[in-house]
């Protein structure tokens, strides 16, 4: 491989990065709309980042105007959906938990698969 055609590899790597980047933070501001608007100076976003992985992030001012942020990573496992949040230990969730989890994962793709199917008709 020479030279020029390592750079153009490398170059076409970094595009290609970018544009993944820049879908994901597409999805996840969509996902984070999902459940009502967003309150002004709040930020929340919800999100697939892989075939077994889902993102919660929500940061919020407290009652005092202290910055707070709470992330909750959901891994979807063959026997059950397990749920990490703020680096604490995996459970596995159920009940109410889990069904609106189920309800939430389907919204999320219905909403993604609709923007693209309408962005790729514009």
């Amino acid at each position: 491989m020479s030279i020029i055609s390592g750079l153009k590899a490398q170059k076409e790597q970094q595009r290609r990065a970018e544009l993944e980047k820049a879908l994901l933070h597409y999805e996840a501001r969509i996902g984070g709309n999902l459940f009502g608007p967003i309150p002004k100076g709040n930020r929340r976003e919800f999100f697939c980042l892989d075939r077994h992985t889902w993102v919660w992030h929500e940061e919020w001012n407290d009652q005092n105007g202290k910055r707070r942020t709470m992330t909750t990573r959901y891994d979807v496992r063959q026997h059950g959906i397990l749920k990490s949040q703020g680096g604490n230990s995996y459970q596995k969730i159920k009940g109410d938990e889990l069904r609106h989890f189920y309800q939430a994962t389907n919204l999320y793709i219905q909403r993604i698969q609709s923007d693209y199917a309408r962005m790729l008709q514009a």
